[in-house]
């Protein structure tokens, strides 16, 4: 080679070789944090607190948008095997057209914020939180190119999950007639303070994502309903329940408290009204789950997927348990109570606007407990420091199941279920969880 060129080729090299050292690297793992997909559930579950979603239509939030993240994250990942083919009508996702010119971490956390936008309001809530994200990936060095082709095939994936989403018979269900209150003694009626009409009233028609339909684990009959008589079952159940709320220990009412989860609290002073707002149960679970994520180091992937059984088993559990809601169509401790013992007494905690059997906070525990305990064992220590920001101070557990008991009981302490109902609605959560693990064929956590 003759020295002129020798040279030239070396020059070249060298201008290569000092002009890469001056590019910024681009981290192909900026995305790879399981706290930034912690973080975007708690966003959306922040929306759902803000804009008061009811437990059952908040499930449907967060169980769509954690399948249209888990779809992409399952791309190429063996141990998250797509959905298509489990979950009822769910289509195949589309793929990409070239896989390599995406960041999963990236586009999974697009495709949640862009179906989580679309099943919430007001439009584009999660809008501000998706410019976050886009700014984090240029401030990390994320190429053009990547940021716009993830996000292209997030939209398509979050396209994909919607068009399936119209099938399901929610946005029938808005025009539904509302429930009817009869004059029946053993029925539902609302309550106080705000009575208020009955929530969902045809979720039972919304359709499932596992089971073959709403009454697939349907329970036995609630006591018959029976004043008159001391040593009826119904009335020792009423009677258990207003000398447990009277004699309340302070463990007890911070038991209830803890637990409460009421999207939407009606305070009443003289002529002053104003309510608060708290994460509903499956809001708060979901919180839980992001607790336990970063006590065992969960992957990214991980992540996901621990969210997304969990988010299919709540909402499977809200629609056999409204099913059975409407079915039974049964009276409150609260309206027994005042009309036939004390026209004063009230419930520790506020009694929800829906029929009492069975108890979906008992009911969804259940099922998120086996779930749980399918996925991270037995007898998993943990704390719940969840409700700090609403200044409950926090509480330990030995195991998924205890807390689930513990959330079951709770409301028996607050006085809105009866004690047969929360054990009723345990085993019905539980069969739905069981259930859950047999279809998604979940594996424990190695």
């Amino acid at each position: 080679m003759r020295p002129l060129l020798r040279s030239v080729i070396a020059f070249t090299f060298i201008l290569l070789f000092f002009s890469g050292c001056n590019q910024k690297p681009y981290p192909a793992s900026s995305f790879n944090d399981p706290i930034t997909y912690i973080n975007t559930v708690r966003k959306l579950n922040d929306v759902v607190v803000e804009n008061i979603f009811t437990p059952v239509v908040a499930s449907r939030n967060y169980a769509y948008a954690n399948i249209a993240a888990y779809e992409i994250a399952s791309l190429g990942d063996d141990s998250l095997p797509t959905l298509h083919g489990k979950i009822k009508d769910l289509p195949q996702m589309p793929a990409p057209a070239d896989i390599s010119k995406i960041n999963k971490q990236f586009a999974a956390l697009w495709a949640f914020c862009k179906v989580g936008n679309a099943v919430t309001f007001p439009e584009g809530s999660m809008g501000e939180y998706m410019a976050g994200l886009e700014k984090k990936a240029n401030d990390e060095g994320m190429p053009d190119a990547i940021i716009e082709a993830s996000k292209a095939y997030a939209n398509m994936v979050g396209d994909s999950i919607m068009q399936w989403a119209k099938g399901d018979n929610y946005a029938r269900t808005r025009s539904s007639s509302k429930f009817t209150v009869t004059d029946e003694e053993n029925r539902w009626s609302p309550t106080p303070p705000a009575y208020a009409q009955a929530v969902e009233p045809h979720w039972n028609e919304i359709r499932s994502l596992l089971m073959d339909s709403a009454s697939q684990f349907i329970c036995p009959r609630p006591p018959v309903y029976d004043v008159t008589h001391k040593n009826s079952q119904f009335y020792k159940e009423v009677m258990l329940i207003k000398t447990m709320v009277d004699s309340l220990t302070d463990e007890q009412k911070h038991i209830a408290k803890f637990w409460d989860d009421n999207p939407f609290e009606l305070h009443i002073s003289g002529h002053v009204m104003f309510a608060t707002k708290k994460f509903s149960p499956p809001g708060h679970w979901l919180n839980i789950i992001g607790v336990v994520a970063k006590q065992n180091q969960l992957s990214f992937n991980e992540t996901i997927q621990i969210y997304t059984y969990a988010s299919i088993a709540i909402f499977e559990s809200f629609i056999v348990c409204w099913d059975e809601k409407y079915r039974s169509n049964y009276i409150r401790p609260e309206t027994v109570i005042n009309k036939y013992i004390d026209p004063e007494w009230r419930p520790f905690i506020q009694t929800p606007p829906f029929p009492e059997y069975t108890s979906g906070h008992a009911a969804m525990s259940g099922a998120l407990a086996e779930v749980l305990t399918g996925y991270f064992g037995d007898n998993y220590k943990f704390t719940d420091t969840t409700q700090e920001v609403f200044d409950i101070k926090q509480r330990s557990f030995t195991s998924f199941r205890q807390a689930a008991a513990e959330a079951g009981m709770s409301r028996c302490y607050g006085g809105i279920h009866y004690v047969n109902t929360f054990n009723v609605s345990a085993e019905q959560g539980k069969a739905v969880g069981q259930y859950v693990i047999r279809r998604l064929d979940i594996k424990p956590l190695k």
